[in-house]
Protein backbone atom coordinates (compact mmCIF):
# COMPACT_ATOMS: atom_id res chain seq x y z
CA UNK A 1 0.00 0.00 0.00
CA UNK A 2 1.51 3.45 -0.52
CA UNK A 3 1.15 6.35 1.60
CA UNK A 4 -0.61 9.40 0.72
CA UNK A 5 0.52 12.57 2.55
CA UNK A 6 -1.65 12.32 5.92
CA UNK A 7 -0.59 9.12 6.63
CA UNK A 8 3.18 9.40 5.62
CA UNK A 9 4.19 11.29 8.77
CA UNK A 10 2.76 8.70 10.99
CA UNK A 11 2.38 5.59 9.17
CA UNK A 12 5.82 5.26 7.78
CA UNK A 13 6.54 4.01 11.18
CA UNK A 14 4.30 1.27 11.72
CA UNK A 15 3.90 -1.60 10.06
CA UNK A 16 6.35 -3.82 8.79
CA UNK A 17 3.55 -6.05 7.75
CA UNK A 18 0.33 -3.89 6.89
CA UNK A 19 1.16 -0.03 6.92
CA UNK A 20 3.90 2.68 7.90
CA UNK A 21 3.86 4.70 10.11
CA UNK A 22 2.68 8.48 9.48
CA UNK A 23 -0.85 9.87 9.04
CA UNK A 24 0.36 9.73 5.14
CA UNK A 25 -1.87 6.98 3.15
CA UNK A 26 0.96 4.75 2.14
CA UNK A 27 0.88 3.14 -1.22
CA UNK A 28 2.82 0.12 0.44
CA UNK A 29 -1.38 -4.62 6.87
CA UNK A 30 -15.57 -18.00 19.72
CA UNK A 31 -12.30 -20.51 19.74
CA UNK A 32 -12.46 -23.21 17.39
CA UNK A 33 -10.03 -26.07 18.26
CA UNK A 34 -9.17 -28.21 15.23
CA UNK A 35 -5.99 -29.39 13.42
CA UNK A 36 -4.08 -27.46 10.71
CA UNK A 37 -5.67 -24.16 10.68
CA UNK A 38 -3.71 -22.66 7.72
CA UNK A 39 -3.86 -18.88 7.22
CA UNK A 40 -6.76 -18.60 4.90
CA UNK A 41 -8.93 -19.44 7.74
CA UNK A 42 -10.52 -16.96 9.75
CA UNK A 43 -10.77 -17.09 13.70
CA UNK A 44 -12.71 -15.13 15.83
CA UNK A 45 -12.50 -14.37 19.48
CA UNK A 46 -15.08 -12.09 21.54
CA UNK A 47 -13.44 -8.92 23.26
CA UNK A 48 -14.68 -6.36 25.78
CA UNK A 49 -14.58 -2.89 24.36
CA UNK A 50 -13.60 -1.33 27.16
CA UNK A 51 -11.41 -3.53 29.20
CA UNK A 52 -10.92 -1.02 31.68
CA UNK A 53 -14.85 -0.10 33.02
CA UNK A 54 -17.09 -3.22 34.51
CA UNK A 55 -19.70 -1.60 34.00
CA UNK A 56 -19.24 -1.60 30.37
CA UNK A 57 -20.73 -4.73 29.08
CA UNK A 58 -20.41 -4.32 25.19
CA UNK A 59 -18.22 -6.94 23.07
CA UNK A 60 -16.95 -7.12 19.51
CA UNK A 61 -15.12 -10.03 17.32
CA UNK A 62 -11.60 -10.33 17.06
CA UNK A 63 -10.13 -11.62 13.88
CA UNK A 64 -6.95 -13.93 14.40
CA UNK A 65 -5.49 -16.80 12.36
CA UNK A 66 -3.51 -19.94 13.67
CA UNK A 67 -0.95 -22.20 11.77
CA UNK A 68 -0.01 -25.32 13.93
CA UNK A 69 1.68 -27.22 11.29
CA UNK A 70 5.18 -27.54 13.05
CA UNK A 71 3.45 -27.06 16.98
CA UNK A 72 5.15 -30.13 18.88
CA UNK A 73 3.07 -30.86 22.58
CA UNK A 74 4.53 -28.50 25.12
CA UNK A 75 6.05 -26.21 22.15
CA UNK A 76 6.01 -22.42 22.69
CA UNK A 77 3.21 -20.35 20.83
CA UNK A 78 4.32 -17.66 19.02
CA UNK A 79 2.15 -14.72 19.15
CA UNK A 80 2.32 -12.18 16.16
CA UNK A 81 0.78 -9.08 16.83
CA UNK A 82 -1.35 -6.85 14.27
CA UNK A 83 -0.87 -3.24 13.74
CA UNK A 84 -1.96 -0.22 11.83
CA UNK A 85 -3.58 -2.15 9.00
CA UNK A 86 -4.97 -5.61 7.98
CA UNK A 87 -4.02 -8.37 9.18
CA UNK A 88 -2.35 -10.08 6.12
CA UNK A 89 -2.66 -14.19 6.52
CA UNK A 90 0.47 -14.32 4.19
CA UNK A 91 2.50 -14.28 7.10
CA UNK A 92 1.12 -17.68 8.54
CA UNK A 93 3.50 -19.24 6.08
CA UNK A 94 6.35 -16.87 5.64
CA UNK A 95 8.65 -14.56 7.50
CA UNK A 96 11.78 -15.43 9.63
CA UNK A 97 9.20 -16.34 13.10
CA UNK A 98 7.76 -19.34 10.46
CA UNK A 99 11.30 -20.68 10.30
CA UNK A 100 11.71 -20.42 13.83
CA UNK A 101 8.19 -21.76 14.88
CA UNK A 102 9.66 -25.37 12.89
CA UNK A 103 12.86 -25.24 14.54
CA UNK A 104 11.49 -25.31 18.00
CA UNK A 105 7.72 -26.81 17.40
CA UNK A 106 5.95 -23.65 17.79
CA UNK A 107 2.28 -22.98 17.52
CA UNK A 108 2.22 -19.72 15.47
CA UNK A 109 -1.07 -17.12 16.14
CA UNK A 110 -1.55 -13.70 14.46
CA UNK A 111 -4.05 -11.66 15.93
CA UNK A 112 -5.72 -8.29 14.03
CA UNK A 113 -5.34 -4.90 15.83
CA UNK A 114 -8.37 -3.27 17.23
CA UNK A 115 -10.25 -0.85 14.81
CA UNK A 116 -8.43 -1.86 11.75
CA UNK A 117 -9.45 -4.44 9.46
CA UNK A 118 -12.00 -6.61 10.18
CA UNK A 119 -11.90 -6.29 13.63
CA UNK A 120 -14.33 -3.23 13.63
CA UNK A 121 -15.47 -3.06 18.11
CA UNK A 122 -17.70 -0.14 16.80
CA UNK A 123 -20.38 0.86 14.07
CA UNK A 124 -18.08 3.21 12.61
CA UNK A 125 -14.52 5.28 12.98
CA UNK A 126 -16.57 8.84 14.58
CA UNK A 127 -14.17 10.49 17.36
CA UNK A 128 -16.35 9.41 20.30
CA UNK A 129 -15.75 5.56 18.73
CA UNK A 130 -12.19 5.80 18.25
CA UNK A 131 -11.98 6.85 22.25
CA UNK A 132 -11.64 2.73 22.82
CA UNK A 133 -8.25 3.06 20.36
CA UNK A 134 -5.86 2.97 22.44
CA UNK A 135 -2.61 0.90 23.32
CA UNK A 136 -3.44 0.33 26.50
CA UNK A 137 -6.87 -1.27 25.23
CA UNK A 138 -4.93 -3.01 22.46
CA UNK A 139 -2.54 -4.96 25.02
CA UNK A 140 -5.80 -5.67 27.35
CA UNK A 141 -6.97 -7.30 24.10
CA UNK A 142 -4.23 -9.37 23.99
CA UNK A 143 -4.12 -10.30 27.06
CA UNK A 144 -7.44 -11.26 27.25
CA UNK A 145 -7.04 -13.59 24.41
CA UNK A 146 -3.59 -15.09 25.58
CA UNK A 147 -5.60 -15.63 29.12
CA UNK A 148 -8.85 -17.44 27.58
CA UNK A 149 -6.92 -18.93 24.61
CA UNK A 150 -4.47 -21.18 26.50
CA UNK A 151 -7.70 -22.93 28.53
CA UNK A 152 -9.24 -23.30 25.61
CA UNK A 153 -6.54 -24.54 23.54
CA UNK A 154 -4.83 -26.65 26.56
CA UNK A 155 -1.77 -24.27 26.21
CA UNK A 156 -1.48 -23.25 29.51
CA UNK A 157 1.98 -24.65 30.33
CA UNK A 158 3.44 -23.15 27.36
CA UNK A 159 5.53 -20.11 27.45
CA UNK A 160 4.20 -17.52 25.51
CA UNK A 161 6.62 -15.40 22.74
CA UNK A 162 5.07 -12.25 21.13
CA UNK A 163 6.38 -10.93 17.97
CA UNK A 164 6.02 -7.61 16.19
CA UNK A 165 7.56 -5.20 14.07
CA UNK A 166 7.26 -1.08 14.32
CA UNK A 167 4.41 -0.71 16.33
CA UNK A 168 3.54 -3.97 17.15
CA UNK A 169 7.31 -4.18 17.90
CA UNK A 170 6.30 -1.75 20.42
CA UNK A 171 2.84 -3.49 21.70
CA UNK A 172 4.93 -6.75 21.88
CA UNK A 173 7.68 -5.19 23.95
CA UNK A 174 5.15 -3.30 26.23
CA UNK A 175 2.86 -6.89 26.29
CA UNK A 176 5.71 -8.34 28.42
CA UNK A 177 6.73 -5.09 30.14
CA UNK A 178 2.46 -4.85 31.65
CA UNK A 179 1.96 -8.58 31.64
CA UNK A 180 5.11 -10.44 32.36
CA UNK A 181 2.90 -13.37 33.96
CA UNK A 182 1.32 -14.15 30.49
CA UNK A 183 4.10 -13.53 28.01
CA UNK A 184 7.18 -14.97 28.43
CA UNK A 185 8.90 -13.31 25.90
CA UNK A 186 9.02 -10.61 23.01
CA UNK A 187 10.78 -10.42 20.11
CA UNK A 188 10.31 -6.27 19.17
CA UNK A 189 11.37 -5.63 15.52
CA UNK A 190 11.83 -2.44 14.56
CA UNK A 191 10.17 -0.53 17.48
CA UNK A 192 9.78 3.04 18.26
CA UNK A 193 9.59 2.61 22.08
CA UNK A 194 10.43 6.49 22.88
CA UNK A 195 7.04 8.61 21.67
CA UNK A 196 7.77 12.28 20.37
CA UNK A 197 5.63 14.80 19.09
CA UNK A 198 8.49 16.36 16.72
CA UNK A 199 10.53 13.33 14.90
CA UNK A 200 12.62 15.33 12.84
CA UNK A 201 15.76 13.11 13.03
CA UNK A 202 13.41 10.58 10.63
CA UNK A 203 14.14 12.46 7.39
CA UNK A 204 18.20 12.64 8.99
CA UNK A 205 18.22 9.20 8.56
CA UNK A 206 16.68 9.38 5.28
CA UNK A 207 19.48 11.87 4.31
CA UNK A 208 22.06 9.41 5.61
CA UNK A 209 20.76 5.97 3.46
CA UNK A 210 20.66 8.30 0.07
CA UNK A 211 24.08 9.81 1.12
CA UNK A 212 25.38 6.34 1.55
CA UNK A 213 24.61 5.32 -1.96
CA UNK A 214 25.92 8.88 -3.61
CA UNK A 215 27.18 12.01 -1.69
CA UNK A 216 25.36 14.28 -4.58
CA UNK A 217 21.91 12.23 -4.25
CA UNK A 218 20.70 14.49 -1.50
CA UNK A 219 22.31 17.44 -2.42
CA UNK A 220 20.38 16.87 -5.90
CA UNK A 221 17.24 16.06 -3.84
CA UNK A 222 17.73 19.18 -1.78
CA UNK A 223 18.30 21.55 -4.69
CA UNK A 224 14.78 20.47 -6.25
CA UNK A 225 12.67 20.42 -3.57
CA UNK A 226 14.07 23.91 -2.56
CA UNK A 227 13.21 24.94 -6.66
CA UNK A 228 9.89 23.55 -5.88
CA UNK A 229 9.37 25.67 -2.68
CA UNK A 230 11.06 28.89 -4.63
CA UNK A 231 7.77 28.19 -7.66
CA UNK A 232 4.92 27.84 -5.18
CA UNK A 233 4.23 31.29 -5.25
CA UNK A 234 3.93 32.11 -8.34
CA UNK A 235 0.63 31.53 -9.54
CA UNK A 236 2.02 31.28 -13.06
CA UNK A 237 3.45 27.84 -12.49
CA UNK A 238 0.97 26.04 -11.03
CA UNK A 239 0.06 24.47 -14.53
CA UNK A 240 3.84 23.10 -15.59
CA UNK A 241 3.59 21.61 -11.63
CA UNK A 242 0.41 20.00 -12.39
CA UNK A 243 2.00 18.45 -15.50
CA UNK A 244 5.15 17.78 -13.93
CA UNK A 245 4.27 15.53 -11.37
CA UNK A 246 1.28 14.46 -13.10
CA UNK A 247 -1.32 15.79 -10.06
CA UNK A 248 -4.79 14.94 -10.32
CA UNK A 249 -6.36 17.98 -9.56
CA UNK A 250 -5.27 21.33 -10.67
CA UNK A 251 -2.48 22.82 -8.22
CA UNK A 252 -4.22 25.24 -6.15
CA UNK A 253 -2.36 27.04 -3.03
CA UNK A 254 -4.91 28.85 -0.83
CA UNK A 255 -3.00 27.83 2.34
CA UNK A 256 0.37 26.92 3.97
CA UNK A 257 -1.13 23.28 4.61
CA UNK A 258 -1.92 23.02 0.86
CA UNK A 259 1.52 23.47 0.02
CA UNK A 260 2.89 21.75 2.94
CA UNK A 261 0.76 18.58 1.59
CA UNK A 262 1.87 18.87 -1.65
CA UNK A 263 6.00 19.20 -0.42
CA UNK A 264 5.32 16.23 2.08
CA UNK A 265 3.60 13.92 -0.36
CA UNK A 266 6.75 14.15 -2.86
CA UNK A 267 8.87 13.89 -0.19
CA UNK A 268 7.63 10.84 0.24
CA UNK A 269 8.37 9.21 -2.67
CA UNK A 270 11.82 8.95 -1.24
CA UNK A 271 10.60 8.27 2.31
CA UNK A 272 8.63 5.35 1.53
CA UNK A 273 11.88 3.95 -0.62
CA UNK A 274 14.16 4.64 1.95
CA UNK A 275 11.90 2.75 4.89
CA UNK A 276 11.62 -0.29 3.09
CA UNK A 277 15.16 -0.16 1.21
CA UNK A 278 15.04 -4.42 0.11
CA UNK A 279 13.43 -5.70 1.74
CA UNK A 280 12.21 -9.29 1.25
CA UNK A 281 8.28 -8.57 0.63
CA UNK A 282 7.85 -10.71 -2.56
CA UNK A 283 5.66 -13.17 -0.59
CA UNK A 284 3.18 -10.28 0.09
CA UNK A 285 2.69 -9.58 -3.38
CA UNK A 286 3.22 -6.09 -3.11
CA UNK A 287 4.38 -3.47 -5.65
CA UNK A 288 7.69 -1.36 -6.03
CA UNK A 289 10.32 -3.66 -4.25
CA UNK A 290 12.25 -3.62 -7.32
CA UNK A 291 12.60 0.67 -6.37
CA UNK A 292 15.25 0.85 -3.96
CA UNK A 293 17.35 3.58 -3.21
CA UNK A 294 20.21 3.36 -5.73
CA UNK A 295 17.16 3.44 -8.30
CA UNK A 296 15.99 6.43 -6.92
CA UNK A 297 19.62 8.18 -6.67
CA UNK A 298 20.14 7.07 -10.29
CA UNK A 299 17.55 8.97 -11.79
CA UNK A 300 18.65 12.37 -9.65
CA UNK A 301 21.82 12.13 -10.57
CA UNK A 302 20.85 11.53 -14.58
CA UNK A 303 21.93 15.14 -15.94
CA UNK A 304 20.33 14.19 -19.24
CA UNK A 305 16.45 14.60 -17.58
CA UNK A 306 16.82 18.23 -16.86
CA UNK A 307 17.97 20.27 -13.60
CA UNK A 308 17.39 18.10 -10.61
CA UNK A 309 14.07 19.42 -10.36
CA UNK A 310 12.97 17.27 -13.21
CA UNK A 311 14.82 14.55 -12.30
CA UNK A 312 12.35 15.08 -8.64
CA UNK A 313 9.44 14.59 -11.09
CA UNK A 314 10.96 11.96 -13.25
CA UNK A 315 10.70 10.01 -9.43
CA UNK A 316 7.32 10.77 -8.95
CA UNK A 317 6.33 9.47 -12.68
CA UNK A 318 8.36 6.36 -12.47
CA UNK A 319 6.71 5.54 -9.24
CA UNK A 320 3.25 6.41 -10.34
CA UNK A 321 4.10 4.02 -13.56
CA UNK A 322 5.37 0.98 -10.88
CA UNK A 323 2.62 1.54 -8.46
CA UNK A 324 0.06 1.67 -12.06
CA UNK A 325 -1.48 4.73 -10.63
CA UNK A 326 -2.56 7.45 -13.00
CA UNK A 327 -2.45 10.74 -11.07
CA UNK A 328 -0.57 11.90 -8.25
CA UNK A 329 -3.00 12.97 -5.45
CA UNK A 330 -1.71 15.87 -3.61
CA UNK A 331 -4.63 17.90 -2.31
CA UNK A 332 -5.53 18.66 1.00
CA UNK A 333 -8.72 19.39 1.24
CA UNK A 334 -9.64 16.07 -1.12
CA UNK A 335 -7.39 14.17 2.01
CA UNK A 336 -9.37 15.77 4.45
CA UNK A 337 -12.85 14.95 2.66
CA UNK A 338 -11.73 11.31 2.73
CA UNK A 339 -10.26 11.16 6.77
CA UNK A 340 -13.38 12.63 7.58
CA UNK A 341 -15.28 10.04 6.56
CA UNK A 342 -15.90 7.60 9.33
CA UNK A 343 -17.89 5.09 7.82
CA UNK A 344 -16.14 1.45 7.53
CA UNK A 345 -16.37 1.11 3.92
CA UNK A 346 -14.46 4.75 3.13
CA UNK A 347 -11.17 4.86 1.98
CA UNK A 348 -9.52 6.09 5.15
CA UNK A 349 -10.81 2.95 6.49
CA UNK A 350 -7.93 1.02 5.74
CA UNK A 351 -6.45 2.78 8.59
CA UNK A 352 -5.50 6.11 7.66
CA UNK A 353 -8.13 7.39 9.82
CA UNK A 354 -7.21 5.22 12.67
CA UNK A 355 -3.61 5.86 12.51
CA UNK A 356 -4.37 9.39 13.01
CA UNK A 357 -6.31 9.50 15.77
CA UNK A 358 -3.24 7.12 17.67
CA UNK A 359 -0.42 9.71 16.61
CA UNK A 360 -3.07 12.74 17.78
CA UNK A 361 -3.66 10.89 21.37
CA UNK A 362 -0.55 8.69 22.22
CA UNK A 363 2.33 8.98 19.68
CA UNK A 364 2.86 12.12 17.75
CA UNK A 365 5.95 10.60 15.61
CA UNK A 366 5.49 13.93 13.23
CA UNK A 367 8.13 13.21 10.60
CA UNK A 368 9.05 17.55 9.91
CA UNK A 369 11.48 19.22 8.13
CA UNK A 370 12.84 21.20 11.31
CA UNK A 371 16.22 19.64 10.59
CA UNK A 372 18.99 21.45 8.67
CA UNK A 373 20.31 17.79 8.30
CA UNK A 374 18.14 16.82 5.77
CA UNK A 375 17.11 17.54 1.75
CA UNK A 376 13.32 18.71 1.97
CA UNK A 377 11.56 21.70 3.06
CA UNK A 378 8.14 23.03 4.01
CA UNK A 379 5.98 20.69 5.97
CA UNK A 380 6.81 21.43 9.63
CA UNK A 381 5.51 21.05 13.23
CA UNK A 382 3.19 23.20 12.73
CA UNK A 383 1.43 21.08 9.85
CA UNK A 384 1.30 18.20 11.57
CA UNK A 385 -0.21 19.29 14.43
CA UNK A 386 -2.86 21.63 12.77
CA UNK A 387 -3.75 18.24 11.22
CA UNK A 388 -5.09 16.80 14.84
CA UNK A 389 -7.50 19.87 14.85
CA UNK A 390 -8.63 19.54 11.44
CA UNK A 391 -9.40 15.60 11.58
CA UNK A 392 -10.54 15.35 14.92
CA UNK A 393 -11.56 19.18 16.77
CA UNK A 394 -10.30 21.57 18.86
CA UNK A 395 -9.34 19.67 21.89
CA UNK A 396 -7.05 17.95 19.81
CA UNK A 397 -4.57 20.38 20.32
CA UNK A 398 -0.85 20.70 21.05
CA UNK A 399 -0.81 20.90 24.53
CA UNK A 400 -3.05 18.13 25.14
CA UNK A 401 -1.10 16.17 22.89
CA UNK A 402 2.12 17.08 24.51
CA UNK A 403 0.84 15.97 28.21
CA UNK A 404 -0.03 12.35 25.58
CA UNK A 405 2.77 11.83 24.34
CA UNK A 406 4.61 12.48 27.64
CA UNK A 407 2.37 9.83 29.83
CA UNK A 408 2.88 7.24 27.07
CA UNK A 409 6.46 7.47 27.95
CA UNK A 410 5.74 7.48 31.68
CA UNK A 411 3.61 4.51 31.24
CA UNK A 412 6.07 2.13 28.76
CA UNK A 413 9.15 3.86 30.09
CA UNK A 414 10.28 4.79 26.33
CA UNK A 415 14.03 4.47 25.85
CA UNK A 416 14.21 2.98 29.35
CA UNK A 417 12.08 0.18 28.91
CA UNK A 418 12.57 -2.38 31.87
CA UNK A 419 12.11 -5.68 31.55
CA UNK A 420 14.10 -8.97 30.83
CA UNK A 421 13.83 -11.76 27.89
CA UNK A 422 12.94 -8.68 25.21
CA UNK A 423 14.87 -8.72 21.86
CA UNK A 424 15.14 -4.95 20.06
CA UNK A 425 16.56 -5.41 16.14
CA UNK A 426 16.85 -2.84 14.78
CA UNK A 427 18.42 -1.78 11.13
CA UNK A 428 20.40 1.51 11.06
CA UNK A 429 18.99 2.58 7.81
CA UNK A 430 15.66 2.83 9.10
CA UNK A 431 14.86 6.07 10.30
CA UNK A 432 12.87 4.61 13.31
CA UNK A 433 16.31 3.02 14.75
CA UNK A 434 16.49 6.38 16.43
CA UNK A 435 13.36 5.80 18.54
CA UNK A 436 14.76 2.13 19.45
CA UNK A 437 16.79 0.30 21.86
CA UNK A 438 19.65 -0.02 19.67
CA UNK A 439 22.61 -0.02 23.08
CA UNK A 440 23.02 -2.91 25.48
CA UNK A 441 22.25 -6.59 26.21
CA UNK A 442 18.76 -6.39 24.97
CA UNK A 443 20.01 -4.83 21.56
CA UNK A 444 20.37 -6.55 17.95
CA UNK A 445 21.80 -3.04 15.53
CA UNK A 446 22.04 -4.32 12.28
CA UNK A 447 24.18 -2.11 10.04
CA UNK A 448 23.07 -1.42 6.40
CA UNK A 449 19.37 -2.52 6.61
CA UNK A 450 16.01 -1.30 6.70
CA UNK A 451 12.39 -1.39 8.68
CA UNK A 452 11.71 -4.54 10.13
CA UNK A 453 14.29 -6.63 7.51
CA UNK A 454 14.77 -9.68 10.33
CA UNK A 455 11.38 -10.45 10.28
CA UNK A 456 11.64 -10.55 6.36
CA UNK A 457 11.92 -14.23 4.55
CA UNK A 458 15.93 -15.10 4.17
CA UNK A 459 17.13 -14.69 0.47
CA UNK A 460 19.82 -15.23 -1.07
CA UNK A 461 21.04 -11.58 -1.43
CA UNK A 462 20.88 -10.85 3.00
CA UNK A 463 24.04 -9.27 3.89
CA UNK A 464 26.18 -11.31 5.92
CA UNK A 465 25.10 -9.40 9.13
CA UNK A 466 21.28 -9.46 8.88
CA UNK A 467 22.04 -13.13 8.54
CA UNK A 468 24.10 -13.27 11.77
CA UNK A 469 21.32 -11.22 13.43
CA UNK A 470 18.72 -13.41 12.61
CA UNK A 471 21.01 -16.66 14.06
CA UNK A 472 21.69 -14.66 16.84
CA UNK A 473 17.47 -13.67 17.13
CA UNK A 474 17.03 -17.59 17.39
CA UNK A 475 19.92 -18.62 19.65
CA UNK A 476 18.74 -16.21 22.41
CA UNK A 477 14.94 -17.65 21.85
CA UNK A 478 16.36 -21.32 22.20
CA UNK A 479 17.55 -20.87 25.27
CA UNK A 480 15.07 -18.59 26.87
CA UNK A 481 12.20 -21.18 25.36
CA UNK A 482 13.89 -24.17 27.37
CA UNK A 483 14.58 -22.48 30.38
Amino acid sequence: MRMTSLVLSVLLFISCEWGALSFHKSRYLRILRQKHHFQGTEQWFVQRLDHFNAADQRVWKQRFYINDTFYQPGGPVFLMIGGEGTANPAWMDHGSWINFAEKLGAMCLLIEHRFYGKSQPTIDLSTSNLQYLRSDQALADLAHFRAVVDVKMNLTHNKWVAFGGSYPGSLAAWFRLKYPHLVFAAVASSAPVQTVINFSEYLEVVNYSLESYSTSCPLLVKDASDTLVELLPNTNTYSQITLDFQLCEPLEIKSKMDSAYLLETLAGNFMDVVQYNKDNRVFEDPKGTNITVEVLCTVMENSSLGIPYKRYAKVSQLLLDTYEEKCLDASYSKFLSDMLNTSWSAPAADGSRQWAYQSCTEFGYYQSTESLRQPFTGFPLSYKLQQCIDLFGAPFNPVVLADAVQHTNENYGGHNIKGNRIMFPNGSNDPWHILGITKGHKAIYIQGTAHCADMYPEQQSDMPQLREAREEIFQRLKSWVKQ
